[in-house]
């Protein structure tokens, strides 16, 4: 149907209605799968882990030994000033009530400090094995009956209580994070739209993408064993939220253009969705394919997030592109009030602030680029001064009992290990191989285990605390010295995330650069424009982690950064900064084919979709800020990092830096394109102009 046909009025009723039905037998099939995807999610570190880590086949081989996983807990008595007899007393009654309702795998045996402060009792049992639910139901059975008595303090810590601890932030984030999200974007779109009506659609209809989300990824889940964890669930209802608003923002926005020259609503949105549905199709398949990078990651994490960030992000497109269409037609202008775009009106004309902001970049474009990229190079220079690999219990905002125990042994036990590490060894070479471990010269004790399946499980304790420089290299002492040996348990998995993260970074990072500067190459049809969208977002990227290396430490007194931090803002600031990019130079394509001049071109685009950008840009910055909120340190630095990362690009990158570029390289942004050349005057006046997009 041509711009100037219109559709009969049995379609345009018909229509809206059909898309309507269809969405409700949709959610209707989905609902029941949606409402499983947290009995899927998985927390513990070495679900994290690929299955090649040496930690993760020593969790494995644990899970066949007789009784099968064992959850280990130390429970910590301590009085400043010294335990007395009748603190002991009470530990010991403790205990053995514990012993006497729960099957631990043997006798608990109190280790009392050097100092006397301190009485630590290792716990350990089979009996939850790998069911998550039972394990925290055996942890709080231990914290229901060891409590403080008076001055003496009673905390229960180790492995297990951390993962507990770990699970239940990870289980409170569903709650939490939906509603702060719904309600900040909420207020931005009240905000934008200045209507009682009109914010409530894309919300809703955010909400519906956010439960077909939900189903699909649990569908994935069961078909192709997707990892599901509590972060990767937790950013794809960020990216349905902030992608989704985007979108809607873009269409609305065409929408309401469209109502002023075309009468009807129904052919009005079909002339919007001609306008943008390219740009909203080519970005949000970009920032798809810039998430499915992450299955080239070895981290099973990362890895997962890939195909559930993907999920969200094309749930929300479906969504927008359908759904929304639908109610806003069967809503009819009236959505908009009080202000309504009538028929045939003209905008009013307002003081637009990026036509202003194009012009300051237009009349010195080399200055300002020069100036910018100066600007952006300083502040990546921030990252010089990031915190160290983030410590397990420091991973925590609020510090639970589990962390507290930590800390308290630390200082009661120094130089000496509290967590064991886990050496699981041929049977026929057991002896040696304790031999050999209680020789090194790292470790303070190893005991033999359990044993079956040909394997034999030995417990060492290392003199250096956990996590610590000293019992890092006693770890990876052990894996070189023990030829035939597995090395696992907490510190050790701990370990293994930093060396995957690290290997996932020289892999992921440039595939997801080569992906994204080819489709950009396909859309724009140049190589100028796309190395100059690439490295803008790149130069993003850098400052927005410098500013985090900037505030972490010295501002907000984090420990340490998450060793995923700069792998998953990369490809999350990359994908979603291309994403704004293509809008502006989709608009610029357009300018310049209807025989624009270069910087006409530029600062045309930014002027009319400088604020629908802009918009948009603080929808997504604000839905990532949720994330600041949180309870886990490695989802507060992921939140800031990209929230920092889309306002930079949004008000200075896109702004200035884009624009100032386009101004300078004039024609040659466009090469090798057709656009890169001088128009002949005299086909030039025989064109017709291209309807802009």
């Amino acid at each position: 149907m041509g711009a100037g046909e219109t559709s009969t009025p049995s379609r345009r009723r018909a229509v809206p209605w059909a898309v309507l039905a269809l969405w409700i037998g949709l959610l209707a099939v989905v609902g029941p799968f949606a409402a499983k995807l947290s009995d899927v999610q998985h927390d513990r570190a070495v679900d994290y882990l690929p299955s090649s880590a040496d930690s993760t086949r020593v969790a494995k081989i644990e899970d066949r030994l007789p009784g099968g996983e064992t959850t280990e807990l130390v429970l910590v008595y301590h009085r400043e000033g010294g335990l007395r007899p009748a603190d002991r007393a009470t530990a010991a009654r403790q205990v053995a009530a514990i012993t006497r309702v729960n099957p631990l795998t043997g006798t608990p045996r109190a280790v009392p400090s050097a100092d006397g402060s301190t009485l630590m009792y290792p716990v350990a049992s089979n009996a939850p094995g790998t069911d998550e639910k039972k394990r925290d139901a055996f942890v709080n059975d231990v914290r229901d009956v060891a409590r403080d008595t008076g001055a003496m303090s009673v905390v229960v810590g180790g492995p297990g209580a951390l993962a507990t601890d770990a699970g239940e932030v990870y289980n409170s984030l569903g709650g939490p994070l939906l509603y702060t999200t719904v309600a900040v974007v909420a207020v931005l779109l009240i905000l934008i739209y200045r209507s009682p009506l009109l914010w409530l659609v894309p919300l809703a209809v955010a909400g519906v993408a956010d439960y077909l989300s939900m189903g699909v990824a649990y569908g994935l889940n069961q078909a192709f064993g997707t990892v599901v964890s509590g972060q990767s669930s937790g950013v794809m209802t960020i990216l349905v939220f902030g992608a989704g608003t985007d979108y809607a923002l873009l269409i609305i926005s065409r929408y309401r253009e469209e109502l002023r020259r075309v009468e009807r609503p129904y052919d009005a949105m079909k002339e919007a969705l001609r306008g943008c549905g390219p740009a909203v199709l080519a970005s949000s398949g970009t920032v798809a394919a810039g998430l499915f990078c992450l299955l080239a990651a070895d981290l099973n994490s990362s890895r997962g997030m890939g195909p559930t960030g993907t999920v969200g992000v094309l749930c929300a497109l479906l969504a927008m592109l359908t759904l929304l269409p639908a109610v806003l037609v069967l809503l009819g202008r009236r959505v908009f009030w009080p202000l309504v775009p009538a028929y045939g009106s003209e905008p009013r004309q307002r003081r637009s602030l990026f036509a202003a902001m194009g012009s300051s970049a237009g009349r010195r474009p080399l200055v300002v680029l020069a100036s910018g990229a100066a600007l952006l190079g300083a502040l990546a220079l921030g990252t010089l001064n990031l915190p160290g690999a983030l410590k397990q219990e420091d991973s925590f905002v609020h510090r639970p009992d589990s962390v507290t125990a930590m800390e308290t042994l630390a200082r009661a036990y120094p130089g000496q290990g509290t967590q064991p590490i886990t050496v699981i060894t041929p049977t026929g070479r057991a002896d040696a191989t304790l031999s050999a471990a209680r020789g090194h010269t790292g470790v303070a004790s190893a005991e033999r285990g359990r044993s079956g399946g040909g394997w034999t499980e030995i417990s060492v304790i290392a003199r250096g605390a956990p996590q610590s420089a000293a019992e890092t290299a006693t770890i990876k002492a052990l894996r070189a010295d023990l030829g035939g040996s597995y090395v696992g348990g907490p510190s050790a998995q701990q370990l293994d995330l930093q060396d995957t993260n690290a290997r996932d970074r020289l892999v992921v990072v440039p595939i997801v650069l080569v992906s994204v500067l080819l489709i950009l190459i396909l859309l724009l049809r140049s190589l100028v424009a796309p190395l100059l969208l690439v490295a803008a977002v790149i130069a993003v990227w850098g400052a927005a982690l410098g500013i985090g290396g900037l505030v972490f430490g010295p501002l907000f007194g984090f420990e340490g950064t998450d060793p995923g931090l700069g792998l998953l803002s990369f490809v999350f600031l990359v994908a979603l900064g291309v994403d704004y990019g293509i809008f502006l130079m989709h608009r610029m394509r357009e300018e310049s084919r209807s025989g624009a001049e270069p910087a006409a071109a530029a600062l045309t685009a930014l002027r009319t979709t400088g604020g629908v950008i802009a918009s948009a840009g603080l929808v997504l910055a604000a839905t990532f800020a949720v994330l600041t909120n949180m309870g886990l340190l490695q989802l507060v630095e992921l939140g800031f990092v990209i929230s920092v990362g889309v306002l930079l690009d949004t008000f200075l990158v896109r702004t200035y830096l884009v624009t100032s570029a386009s101004v300078a390289l004039g024609r040659k942004v466009w090469w090798p394109g057709g656009l890169s050349r001088e128009p002949d005057p005299e086909k030039a006046g025989r064109q017709d102009p291209v309807p802009v997009g």
